[in-house]
């Protein structure tokens, strides 16, 4: 479905059948650049919610207020890194029937389209709050660039950028919504161009995100990450060693990536790693194990920020330098 430039229709009743969809992410974070504190919206009337997949959800302590107040538990039932999208479940016993966007719609808009966003940026909402809501415009779909010197996302598809401040602290996985209320994408993080220093508001389409969310939710959900790729030689130019991170055996399937020692003088011991910090995100990768880890730090480039998060106890820490020349053997 197209939408076309301009929609007769009130601001403020999308608003009110708005803000019932709308949840406030209370979870992992707090920490220097971490926030604690994200943004979702329902996709279900059982209480399934699409967000943004980030470091907030690392954490058994999941939380989710509703618009009116009430608070839920919650967990993570699947995600896509390579989307930028998790879909959690409240827990309850109790039958829910929620009000829910239907993300099956695939709403698409051109540029010109006039949008309203919504979400809990600033945590200016913790209870039965209204969560914000800006006014903008569509400005374009299209690629954001990815690597060195431009906006280092995991996700690599067609945005739409937009004419409004969208994109702040918490504001990741709220939404965007037509002038009459047709969903149109969710918020993304906040992403700067390395070589201009601008920052860029943008939301991922929800004609993208629609397979997954719908695959997640009836547990037929496969990663693209699982999926079968022509078998290429993935380069190694960094090995964790050569930032300080010696790391446990890798002797399962799936070995957490856990520090076993920190090499003293080393990057990563000046930015106060230490042995058993549990490495969960390379520059917003999810890391699933050491192979995963040296996967993601085999991409990079001399001269790249390096971003590293890491679990300690309770608690996610996050680290950043940038990466030094290869050392010529």
């Amino acid at each position: 479905m197209i939408v076309p430039l301009t929609a007769k229709a009130s601001s403020q009743s999308t608003i009110n059948h708005a803000l019932p969809r709308l949840v406030k992410i209370f979870g992992a974070g707090g920490v220097k650049n971490l926030y604690a504190y994200s943004t979702g919206f329902l996709v279900s009337p059982q209480g399934h919610i699409a967000t943004i997949w980030s470091p907030v959800l690392d954490t058994d302590r999941l939380s989710v207020v509703l618009n009116d107040g009430r608070r839920f538990e919650a967990e993570v039932l699947g995600a896509e890194p390579h989307l930028d999208l998790a879909i959690i479940k409240l827990k309850t016993e109790r039958e829910l029937n929620l009000p829910y966007f239907d993300f099956r719609e695939k709403v698409i808009a051109g540029p010109g389209t006039r949008i309203l966003g919504f979400s809990n940026m600033f945590r200016v909402a913790t209870g039965d709050e209204p969560v914000s809501v800006l006014h903008g415009v569509i400005e374009a779909r299209t690629e954001l660039p990815r690597r060195r010197g431009a906006f280092e996302l995991a996700y690599s598809g067609d945005v739409y950028v937009v004419d409004a401040i969208t994109n702040n602290p918490g504001a990741a996985g709220g939404a965007i919504l037509t002038y009459d209320g047709k969903l149109l994408g969710m918020i993304g993080k906040q992403v700067r161009n390395a070589k201009t220093n601008t920052w860029v508001n943008y939301s991922l389409p929800i004609d993208v995100l629609s397979k997954s969310i719908e695959q997640i939710i009836t547990g037929k959900f496969e990663s693209s990450e699982n999926q079968k790729k022509p078998e290429t030689q993935a380069p190694e130019r960094y090995r964790s060693v050569d930032f300080g991170m010696v790391m446990v055996p890798d002797v399962l399937y799936r070995t957490p990536a856990y520090i076993d020692s920190v090499l003293p003088g080393s990057l990563v011991a000046k930015a106060g790693l230490k042995p058993d910090d549990l490495v969960v995100f390379v520059n917003d990768e999810l890391i699933k194990s050491c192979k995963t880890l040296n996967a993601e730090l085999g991409k990079l480039e001399a001269g790249d920020l390096l971003r590293l998060v890491v679990r300690r106890d309770n608690q996610l820490v996050s680290i950043e330098f940038q990466v030094p020349p290869e050392k010529n053997n």
